[in-house]
Formats: structure tokens, sequence, C-alpha cells
């Protein structure tokens, strides 16, 4: 079998915008996403997020200390306390990864988005080259499947 690590060219470093928090993913994404959602669009500041659900073992902040920020509720959205960078959330009772931003990557062009959500809060003009696309989010039901499609077609470093 293949050494998932080495077929992902892990580890993968990053960190905020000034610098003062670095982080590290070990563990390949367990899928990329789109959020259209108006929230999302107001938190990041543009049309859509990006994330990638990073396995939690494989995440680890290597330095700083990022703070809660967003809507302060539930889900953890976590930012560099001091240029306030939108770096990665925690959602609400999913221990299990963490939605890495994956433009804190510090190589980051091979990312592609494989699902996108909340298009039915899309702006009319933005599109993504995601393989899937879901008016709010998937079905729970679904998820086991696109997570075995990602392994198997999703995009990868080159």
């Amino acid at each position: 079998m293949e050494n998932p690590a080495a077929e992902w060219k892990l580890p993968w470093d990053g960190g905020c915008r000034c610098g003062k928090v670095r982080l590290r993913v070990t563990l390949p994404p367990l899928l990329t996403m789109a959020c259209h959602c108006t929230g999302c669009q107001r938190m990041s500041s543009s049309a859509y997020s990006l994330s990638m659900a990073v396995p939690t073992p494989g995440f680890q902040i290597l330095s700083g200390e990022p703070v809660v920020g967003g809507l302060h509720g539930a889900s953890k959205h976590m930012f560099c306390g001091y240029c306030m960078t939108w770096m990665f959330t925690r959602p609400e009772g999913l221990d299990s990864f963490v939605n890495l931003r994956p433009t804190m990557l510090d190589e980051r062009g091979w990312f592609v988005p494989f699902i996108e959500t909340y298009t039915d809060e899309k702006l009319p003009w933005a599109t993504t080259p995601a393989v899937h696309s879901y008016a709010t989010l998937p079905e729970w039901s679904a998820y086991d499947g696109l997570v075995l499609e990602f392994a198997a077609k999703g995009a990868r470093p080159r």
C-alpha cells in the first residue's frame, strides 16, 4: 500500500498573514470545500470561503495562540489574535476533524474544492470547479461516499 503522506507530499506548513501563528498538517484532507453561505461570505470578506477537513490528529499549531472569532458560538472559528486572519474552524460536535482555510498553507496552488455548499445563497457570478454542488449541506449519509470519492479523485499537490 502506498504511503498516504508521501502521495500527498506531507507535511504541510502554513500560517496567518502576519506569521505569528504557524501550523502543520501531517495527514491528508478528508474533503475540500467551498461554502457560499452568507455567513462565510461575511467572515471571509469574499464570495465564498474555502476549507479542507483535516483529521484532528493530523493538525497542530506550531507557534502562536489562535483566538476564537466570528460569532463566538458553539463552532469555534479560530483567528490569529494579532492580524485577525480566519485560519480554521472546529465545528461543533465534530471533533474528528478541523476545517482549515487552505490559503493558510505555504504551498496552496494545488487546492481545488471538491464540493461546494449553500449554492442557494451564492452570488450569481461566483463559480467554482467543484465536482459536487449542494443547495445547502449534503445529507449526513452522503459524507462517507464523498470522502471515499475524494480520496480516489481529489486534487493533490504536484
